[in-house]
């Protein structure tokens, strides 16, 4: 998943959230670099991703993208499933994903000395251009996507997976309604251990 679902399934918790937010950015034993609170987020980021890459709803939608997009396949599926989240009409309308996103861009600022130094970078970005609120839009998806080729190493086109996600919209979206409440039930179980073993 994409950050619109990392910090969903942070549950409002500061610290947690801008390890979630920020996990892709610390490799390995880095992660004991930060306190006990991040780590978690970390932690907790790291075992969604795991969830998720090996979830059968995940594998069925990541084929849509597979023949063009080989191994950057489930990265397309990670921005596509936070559009349908988004969109969820269970988790939010319009109003209170607009106000969630400027919660969450609020509570990560808390810990902005602990931001790793190419998500420092972004963040600023992020919270002018809104990309948590823009998830709701198609466009914004799209220009999602084509973030993702710019940074690719090896794709230098979007407009086909656009395409692709257009001519699969439905499915996609059922993907992502079959997926979601078990991950959703998954992370925030988790989160519940996490916490119980940094204070017993």
């Amino acid at each position: 998943m994409n950050f619109l679902a990392h910090a969903y399934l942070s549950f409002d918790d500061p610290e947690v959230l801008a390890g979630n937010l920020f996990s892709d950015f610390v490799k390995g034993r880095r992660q004991y670099d930060f306190p006990p609170g991040i780590r978690r987020g970390i932690l907790l980021h790291r075992m969604i991703d795991s969830f998720t890459d090996d979830h059968p709803r995940v594998h069925e939608a990541k084929e849509i993208f597979r023949p063009l997009y080989r191994l950057y396949s489930g990265a397309f599926i990670d921005v596509a499933f936070d559009h349908f989240l988004a969109n969820d009409e269970n988790e939010f309308t319009d109003a209170s994903l607009l106000a969630f996103s400027q919660k969450v861009y609020r509570l990560t600022e808390q810990n902005t000395t602990w931001f790793p130094a190419k998500f420092a970078g972004m963040f600023p970005y992020m919270k002018r251009q809104n990309w948590l609120y823009d998830y709701r839009k198609r466009q914004g998806i799209f220009n999602s996507f084509e973030g993702l080729v710019r940074r690719a190493a090896y794709l230098s086109e979007s407009l086909p997976a656009v395409q692709l996600m257009l001519d699969n919209y439905d499915y996609l979206r059922a993907c992502y309604g079959k997926f979601w409440p078990e991950l959703k039930a998954f992370a925030e179980a988790q989160y519940h251990q996490l916490n119980e073993k940094e204070n017993p």
